[in-house]
């Protein structure tokens, strides 16, 4: 990802910082700063962005074991513009990229088999064809397993039309176990604008348990014993909101597997996503465990 340094539209920046970012390798990243494993399942071309992406993952611990390097295609490239109020725009370039290029081939069943999650956002099948095929191979593989499939809508209507993403996702979220979705998505997948009703059309696919991500407002989780709310975690000011939706999906994750309850790791999530936004960047900005952990608030830091 080239970031832009100057505020405003691209078409006028000038200079640009580059990152690596993707829904899924921030998700893997959060979790093992949140000190648990994560593996990440992609292809990157054989070019100097694709060894920078597989240096930062492996430095941040996550097992790049199943990613794939493709001599015939390059490394997928977005840009971003900076901004702290409004809709952030964003810039594609990922037609015919490495990534675009993963088929069910790609898939590992024996690793694959040896989670407990399989998370799946919904960014990977608009790539292409074989993409989609992939996504919806590794859930089968999964759901067989016994290992909890997890899906993130990640709407982006710039990769593909609303009724696409509709029909696709949909299918996708009747093989889940647990959707994480934000409060726009869960309306274009249910036509439905009360989130705790959205959550419950979600849950009539399939999936045991539906997580609706609501900004200011916090979050809320549909299932089994009912629906409950956690309150956000407040801020005095936001640098950068893209990425708050990844760190809440892995601070979730990573309070059902340290065995918290929904509403604790409802809470998690909240404290993730705020602080993913006190920074710029996707990856940067996830917090490690010390950050977030429960812990009684302080007036002053005396850590200094």
């Amino acid at each position: 990802m080239l970031l832009a340094e100057q505020p405003g539209p691209l078409r006028e920046v000038s200079t640009f910082r580059r990152h690596v970012a993707g829904a899924e390798a921030n998700v893997a990243v959060g979790l093992c700063r949140l000190g648990l494993a994560a593996g990440f399942i992609s292809r990157i071309g054989d070019d100097e962005l694709g060894a920078a992406i597989r240096f930062r993952l492996r430095g941040e611990g996550v097992d790049t074991s199943q990613v794939i390097v493709d001599p015939e295609a390059p490394t997928g490239l977005v840009f971003r513009e900076r901004r702290e109020v409004g809709p952030v725009d964003v810039v594609y370039y990922r037609r015919g990229s490495a990534a675009s290029r993963l088929t069910p081939d790609d898939l590992d069943e024996q690793y694959l088999r040896g989670a407990k999650f399989l998370v799946l956002s919904g960014i990977t099948p608009a790539l292409s064809e074989s993409c989609k095929q992939a996504v919806f191979a590794a859930a089968e593989i999964a759901r067989a397993a016994g290992v909890s499939v997890v899906v993130d809508p990640n709407i982006r209507l710039k990769l593909w039309s609303a009724d696409e993403a509709r029909s696709v996702i949909r299918d996708l979220i009747t093989r889940a176990d647990l959707v994480l979705a934000g409060k726009e998505e869960a309306e274009l997948l249910t036509q439905e604008c009360d989130p705790a009703l959205a959550a419950a059309e979600l849950a009539r696919l399939g999936p045991r348990q539906v997580v609706i991500k609501l900004g200011a407002r916090g979050a809320l989780a549909h299932g089994a014993s009912g629906t409950i709310e956690a309150a956000t975690t407040p801020l005095v000011r936001v640098i950068d909101p893209v990425g708050a939706g990844d760190a809440f999906a892995a601070g979730f994750l990573a309070g059902q597997l340290r065995g918290m309850d929904t509403a604790s790791s409802l809470a998690l999530a909240n404290r993730c996503g705020a602080y993913a936004m006190t920074l710029p960047a996707d990856q940067e900005c996830l917090p490690f465990w010390n950050d977030v952990a429960d812990q009684p608030a302080s007036s002053t830091d005396v850590r200094r």
